[in-house]
């Protein structure tokens, strides 16, 4: 279930083992972006495009626009 989180808990699911997807597009992904983030633009996101996603590890999706 998606929920809004603030960037203590970020910090802590990551340090639990949690997979960082950025949502943005390929070019401003190159840009800048979380390490270790898997890029899945948000107009491909889909049951194809996850399955490089474990399901028994939390997920945390994520887009930060800078514009």
């Amino acid at each position: 279930m998606p929920e809004s989180i603030e960037i203590a808990r970020v910090q802590t699911l990551v340090r639990q083992g949690a997979q960082i997807v950025d949502v943005l597009a390929p070019d401003e992904y190159d840009d800048e972006h979380l390490p270790g983030a898997i890029n899945i633009p948000l107009k491909k996101l889909d049951r194809a495009t996850t399955r490089v996603l474990q399901p028994e590890r939390a997920i945390v999706v994520y887009c930060h626009d800078f514009a």
